[in-house]
């Protein structure tokens, strides 16, 4: 960053008109960015200065090539050195967790909220009320300011529309289509023990219908399941080559790879009876070596500036920030129905009902 003075005051004064901290939403579209611009809390200033004596280690649960670039821009803006490791949000929780007296990371980005709070019931994550957090609906961050939402992801169906002829079926529009006896052996989603797709997955069907109902259906969904795969967009490869006909996973993944050269094979669908969603976290790790640049980050990570770098690389979610704008791409499920998805519900329980769902699949 260049070091003269008119240069960096406009710069500054840019920086600060363009980025923001907000969102809003609702029970069935996607979150609208509303708010305050974040310059007038001075974060965008603090991101600007120059900080290259500071380091700064990254987990990041969002794509390599997207944590690479998000990461290159920091350093670009701020001079602090950040390198990064990209990890499946389980993969995280069980890194920081095994280093808890020695950990080597100080920022986790990216990944749904739910291993966040077990994070944060564990003394993992460090509190931190980010100035730029303060226009972000309470539904997409922690109440006591340990996590906040970068991004927001809704659960939804990829199917494989040449497959789905075969069968002589549509592409599933409801949770019950799932049911159907042609979908034998022809649905593929993540382990809710595994992956936190999985998860929100599973959380999401108790919330809708309850716990001993959902149960009861992801039992009778097991049925129809042809494998549980480790990564949440793991079944999207199996979908796009016809060895299932469906797979359940976050929309975003999916449109991801219809935009890939698959517009005519895969079609995408979220349930009509209304669906859940991950809220995509952000956190610093507690006893962290350099708290100081982590906070920069944090701050900047809420900005427009960062988070409009997303669908550069293929990450189609709605995002949080004033100003960030959300990805056309994503315009067809922006209406979708979705419930009202209890982050912290979800995490509190994640080990009794994962336990209870693997031992009633057998997976």
């Amino acid at each position: 960053m260049k070091k003269i003075l008119s240069l960096g005051m406009a710069l500054t004064l840019t920086m600060c008109l363009l980025a923001g901290c907000g969102s809003s939403g609702n029970e069935t579209k996607a979150p609208e960015t509303i708010g305050e611009t974040a310059g007038e809390n001075g974060a965008e200033t603090e991101a600007s200065a120059d900080h290259s004596d500071l380091k700064l280690t990254i987990y990041s649960a969002v794509f390599d090539d997207e944590t690479q670039a998000i990461c290159e821009r920091f350093q670009e803006e701020t001079g602090i050195q950040t390198d990064c490791v990209v990890l499946g949000g389980g993969e995280i929780l069980a890194r920081i967790q095994a280093e808890k007296d020695n950990p080597t990371a100080s920022v986790w980005f990216g990944g749904p909220a739910d291993p966040f709070i077990t994070a944060k019931e564990e003394g993992l994550l460090l509190q931190y009320e980010s100035p730029n957090a303060a226009s972000i609906e309470d539904k997409y961050k922690d109440a006591d300011n340990y996590w906040t939402g970068i991004y927001i992801g809704y659960v939804g169906f990829v199917s494989n529309n040449e497959r789905l002829e075969e069968l002589g079926i549509e592409a599933p529009q409801s949770w019950q289509d799932l049911l159907q006896p042609e979908l034998e052996g022809e649905i593929m989603l993540a382990s809710p023990a595994a992956s936190s797709t999985g998860y929100v997955i599973l959380a999401s069907v108790l919330q809708l219908v309850g716990i001993d109902d959902g149960f009861e259906y992801m039992q009778n969904l097991d049925a129809n399941v042809l494998q549980y795969t480790e990564r949440g967009s793991g079944c999207i490869a199996s979908v796009i080559s016809g060895e299932v006909a469906v797979g359940i996973c976050f929309c975003h993944d999916a449109i991801m790879n219809q935009l890939e050269g698959y517009e005519d094979l895969l079609e995408v669908t979220v349930p009509s009876e209304g669906t859940g969603y991950e809220t995509g976290a952000m956190a610093i790790l507690a006893d962290g070596p350099d708290q100081e640049a982590a906070k920069i980050f944090y701050d900047w990570a809420l900005t427009a500036d960062c988070q409009n770098m997303f669908k550069d690389y293929g990450a189609y979610q709605f995002l949080t920030a004033e100003g960030a704008e959300n990805p056309e791409a994503a315009a067809s499920i922006a209406d979708a129905k979705t419930i009202e998805y209890d982050t912290v519900w979800a995490g509190e329980n994640k080990a009794e009902f994962t336990a209870k769902w693997a031992e009633m699949t057998g997976n």
